[in-house]
Parts: structure tokens; C-alpha cells; sequence
């Protein structure tokens, strides 16, 4: 929950309903509590990191997932006493600040904090302890807090600059691989046929044609790192190789942040969160 101002006091009723919101580059999650803090509902809707869809976009998303849990017991945002949103894309004051005024806006709650993804992921980890999470999702990122509170942060620069370890960039060194193995430049893999049919490709050859298409975008693209993880686990060479590399990078990440924070001679609660994780012991 968000912070209350110092002085104020807050009464808080047995009706009240507090709301959290996880936002990322693929999905945006809505949990609404009650004031006993139990989960009383939830909704889905799609991405809500505004420097990847816009900030107008990202709230009417995180508008569609908060009706939907309202709807789900009779309720209203406005109902809602005070929220807590943690989205992926929100490093900068500024982009929080506006973000935070049109949720605001159009949900009718008054009092609105927005915090990074990454900065929810890590209290969830440690409960406010010293530690680190690796977020690897769409993209990727590690955030870190030593005993003084102090924090970094390493990765979360994008499908361009970065997001090494994350759903994007798999995908991508897949594709890669694949294109490699058809040229004849590279080893032959299973995830041939496998991209054919999660892009709805005719033949492997046609894959430049699905990947290419105006309706191609990053949530469908992290995707296809599901499929990849699946193919590494039937032992295809090349998806386990892909895999190795995005568990090192993510790997160096969690090192950079605790070189950062002065933390290598310390042990250090680390916590993971993202779909790619599932891979388990591939990332290693």
C-alpha cells in the first residue's frame, strides 16, 4: 500500500478496498483487498509500460484490468480507497508522475503511488530486507537494496539496448539460430518447425514473411521464448545453448547490482520472478 503522508491519519473501514497492480511489457495484473488485506478479486488486461505502448494506452489497460476485478464483485474503482501500481518502463520521476495523474484520473481513486516493477518484485522477495530480484519476463532487469537502503538497478534497457536473459532476446537468438541453420551458416535445430508453427508460417522459409508482418510486436514475440524453454527441454541443442547464455547474462546482472551496492562479501537473499524462470536448472 502506498505511503501515508506524515501526520495524517487514516481510518480505515471494513469495506474499504485496496488495490495493487503489477504492469509489464506483455500483461497487466489487478488485485483488489480488502481491508483484512485478504484477495477479494482480480483482472487481466494487456501491457502497461508506457515507454513501450504510451502512457494513454498503459492506463486505459490498467483501467481494463481494475473494472474487470471491480466487475467481478459488484464494485467500482472508485471504490477502490487507495492503489499501489508497480509497471515495468517507469524508472523516471517524471513518466511516474504522469502516469500517476491519469490512472488517477480515470479510476477516481484519490490516492495513487507508482513504483517500478522492480521495486514491488523485491519487497515481495525480502519484505523490505537487504537483497536482490532478477526480473526476466518480456525484457529483464535486476534491482537490489543494501542495509542503508541503498539501491541499484542493472539491465531494463530494452529489446534494443539490452533485456538480455528476458522473453525478447531469447526469442530473438532463436530466430537467429533458425535463420543461421536454413542459410547453412549454422547447426540444424528443431526450433525450425517450432517457429514455423507458433508464427503460423507455411514452411520454415516463410517465417521472414510471419516475423516481419505489421501485426508483429513484442508480446508476441516473448512468446515464442515459451517455445524455445519447451525445446530445450527435449534436449535441442541449440535452444539449450540459448537458454545457457540468457541464465549467464541474467547471472551477470545480479553481480553488477551487488558489486554496486558494496554487497560481495555478504550473503545475499536473491529472488526470481518472470515466466522465464520456468526453465529451472537450463538457465544454469
Amino acid at each position: 500500500m502506498p505511503k501515508i503522508e506524515e501526520n495524517k491519519t487514516v481510518t480505515l473501514l471494513s469495506h474499504d478496498l485496496f488495490l495493487g497492480v503489477d504492469g509489464g511489457g506483455t500483461k497487466t495484473h489487478a488485485v483488489i483487498l480488502s481491508a483484512k488485506r485478504e484477495i477479494v478479486s482480480e483482472g487481466f488486461s494487456g501491457p502497461s509500460n508506457p515507454l513501450r505502448v504510451g502512457i494513454e494506452t498503459a492506463a486505459k489497460n490498467i483501467r481494463s484490468a481494475v473494472v474487470a476485478a471491480c466487475d467481478k464483485i459488484s464494485k467500482s474503482p472508485s471504490d477502490i480507497v487507495c492503489a499501489s501500481l508497480g509497471l515495468a518502463g517507469v524508472r523516471r520521476s517524471d513518466l511516474r508522475e504522469q502516469i500517476r495523474l491519469r490512472v488517477r484520473q480515470m479510476l477516481g481513486v484519490k490516492m495513487v503511488t507508482v513504483v517500478t516493477d522492480a521495486e514491488i518484485a523485491l519487497y515481495g522477495t525480502t519484505l523490505g530486507k537487504p537483497g536482490l530480484v532478477i526480473i526476466s519476463g518480456t525484457g529483464s532487469i535486476c534491482f537490489g537494496k543494501d542495509e542503508r537502503g541503498n539501491t541499484a538497478t542493472a539491465g531494463g534497457w530494452g529489446p534494443i539496448a539490452g533485456d538480455e536473459g528476458g522473453g525478447v532476446s531469447i526469442a530473438k537468438q532463436g530466430l537467429q539460430a533458425i535463420a543461421k541453420s536454413l542459410d547453412g551458416r549454422g547447426r540444424d535445430t528443431r526450433l525450425k518447425d517450432v517457429a514455423a508453427e507458433y508464427f503460423r508460417a507455411s514452411t520454415p522459409e516463410d517465417l521472414i514473411i510471419a516475423i516481419y508482418s505489421p501485426q508483429m510486436d513484442n508480446r508476441k514475440l516473448a512468446g515464442f521464448a515459451k517455445f524455445v524453454i519447451e525445446t530445450a527441454k527435449e534436449d535441442d541443442e541449440i535452444a539449450v545453448e540459448i537458454l545457457s547464455i540468457a541464465g549467464f547474462e541474467l547471472g551477470l546482472a545480479a553481480y553488477a547490482v551487488i558489486k554496486k551496492l558494496d554487497m560481495k562479501d555478504n550473503e545475499v537473499p536473491i529472488g526470481t520472478v518472470g515466466s522465464i524462470f520456468k526453465a529451472g536448472q537450463l538457465l544454469t
